[in-house]
C-alpha cells in the first residue's frame, strides 16, 4: 500500500490544487504529503458566513461578527476567536464581548467539504455586563456555538480536484493541522 500511494502522490498533487507533493517532501520533510490549504484560504471561507444574528426573541440579539481562526496543530485542531455584540429589551445598550471555540475537522464526502466538529467552548466574556447577565447569556452560548460552526465549510473540493484520485480507487483522508494551514491526506476507497 506504501508503494501505491507513493506512485499516486505525486499525480494526485498535480490534481488537488496543483500542489506539487514530491517538491513539498523535498523542503519540507515534517509535513505530512497531501492536498494544501492555507490559512488565509480558510480564514476566506469562513468570512463568507459572516457576521450571523442569533435573536433571543423579545430578550436581545446577539451578532457574531467573523471570527479569528488560529491553527493548533500541536491538538491537530483550529480555534476561532469569536467577537459577539449583544444588544436587546433585556439590556440597557449594546455590549461587545467574546469567546473562543476550538474544534476539529472532518471530510464531508456528499460536497467535498472540510467541515467543523467536535467543538469545545470557552464562556461568553462581557466586560460591560453584570455576571448575572453574563451567566444568562452563557446558557445559551452552547447552542450558539453549534449553531454558527458545526456547519462552517472551511474549504470545498472542486469535482475536477477528485476526479483522477477517484479514477485511481482514492478519496480524501486524515486532516492534520499544521502551522502554516491543512494538509488533507489521501486514503484508498473502501472495497
Amino acid at each position: 500500500m506504501r508503494r501505491r500511494t507513493l506512485l499516486i502522490l505525486p499525480f494526485a498533487s498535480t490534481t488537488l490544487g496543483g500542489v506539487a507533493v514530491a517538491r513539498a517532501a523535498e523542503t519540507d520533510a515534517d509535513q505530512p504529503p497531501g492536498h494544501r490549504v492555507s490559512i488565509g484560504q480558510l480564514q476566506q471561507a469562513m468570512a463568507q458566513r459572516f457576521p450571523l444574528r442569533y435573536p433571543v426573541p423579545g430578550v436581545l440579539n446577539l451578532d457574531l461578527r467573523t471570527p479569528r481562526l488560529l491553527l493548533l496543530p500541536e491538538q491537530n485542531r483550529l480555534r476561532a476567536e469569536m467577537a459577539v455584540d449583544a444588544a436587546g429589551p433585556a439590556l440597557n445598550r449594546a455590549h461587545q464581548g467574546n469567546f473562543d471555540v476550538d474544534f476539529a475537522l472532518r471530510y464531508e464526502a456528499s460536497d467535498r467539504t472540510l467541515r467543523a466538529h467536535q467543538l469545545r467552548l470557552s464562556r461568553l466574556r462581557f466586560p460591560s455586563l453584570r455576571p448575572d447577565v453574563v451567566e444568562m447569556l452563557n446558557a445559551y452560548a452552547p447552542a450558539l456555538a453549534e449553531q454558527s460552526l458545526q456547519e462552517v465549510v472551511l474549504h470545498r473540493l472542486q469535482p475536477e480536484d477528485l476526479k483522477a484520485i477517484d479514477a485511481m480507487g482514492m478519496q480524501p483522508g486524515p486532516i492534520t493541522v499544521t502551522p502554516t494551514g491543512l494538509v488533507i491526506g489521501l486514503v484508498l476507497k473502501p472495497l
